[in-house]
């Protein structure tokens, strides 16, 4: 017999070796424990690797290459091995329906609306009889307007008082203040003695950026730290915008303007 193998026996027996190491690698992979990292070590968006799991009962194929053949079936199908560590990455994604507009939200936190497109500030058809530079909240529709001279209005968005908390009148603007401070009445604080007696203004004051005050009332149009609750019932009577509108409002209007809730 020659000393030397033939190629074919050769071939056949090195890819044996190559395949029962390469059977030994992955079935040690399903038995690591998985690498833990944060979402701000990986790049880009943080994914959830797939999961294989590992059977609790060992096969009855022996291992090696007839398992790596035959072994690990599902519904006629062969699963297909791990390709390195397994990577869990810890929960940090928004949630569905929230809008990217207003930051982060994590997991466990109360689903945040999209903000509905029809509560932009918009120049509107004005058909209604109060005069030029007079606001008009309507309640109902969530909606505020500052009558132009030309037939038309300038529309925003607003949020509005809960039930029981809802009104209609006439009143004026009193007083405006900017990132004005917060102290909440005795009547709110009976309701909510969690409520601080006192806060400064700035961007955490849930009278945001900017106030209007309605007459001698507790009531006024401000701005907003929860910018997603436009188009709500959500106030204890007051009228509520987003921040950037509210500015925008403030710059057109003076003390003295006249203001109809309806």
């Amino acid at each position: 017999m020659s000393s030397r193998m033939h190629p074919a026996l050769l071939a056949g027996a090195s890819f044996f070796i190559f395949a029962n190491a390469q059977a030994a690698a992955n079935e040690a992979d399903l038995v690591s424990e998985p690498a833990i990292i944060h979402p701000d070590q990986a790049e880009g968006r943080p994914l959830f690797a797939p999961v294989r799991t590992a059977s609790a009962e060992r096969s009855n194929l022996g291992g090696g290459f007839i398992e790596f053949l035959f072994g690990d079936r599902q519904g006629g199908r062969f699963q297909q091995p791990d390709q390195g560590p397994r990577l869990l990455v810890m929960p940090w994604e928004p949630q569905q329906g929230m809008s990217p507009q207003y930051g982060p939200q994590y997991l466990g936190e109360p689903a945040r609306p999209a903000f509905d497109p029809k509560y932009e500030k918009q120049i509107v058809e004005y058909h209604g009889k109060e005069g030029p530079g007079t606001i008009v909240v309507d309640t109902p529709n969530k909606f505020l307007y500052l009558v132009q001279d030309n037939g038309t209005a300038m529309r925003y968005g607003i949020g509005v008082g809960r039930p029981g908390f809802t009104w209609s009148g006439v009143k004026q603007i009193s007083a405006k203040r900017e990132w004005p401070d917060w102290t909440p009445p005795a009547e709110m604080l009976a309701r909510r003695p969690d409520l601080p007696r006192h806060m400064e203004g700035g961007p955490e004051n849930p009278l945001g950026a900017r106030a209007m005050y309605l007459g001698s009332s507790l009531y006024r149009i401000h701005g907003s730290n929860e910018p997603w609750t436009i188009g709500t019932n959500v106030s204890s009577g007051c009228i509520r915008m987003r921040n950037e509108d509210v500015i925008d409002l403030y710059g057109r209007v003076n003390v003295g303007t006249r203001v109809v809730v309806i």
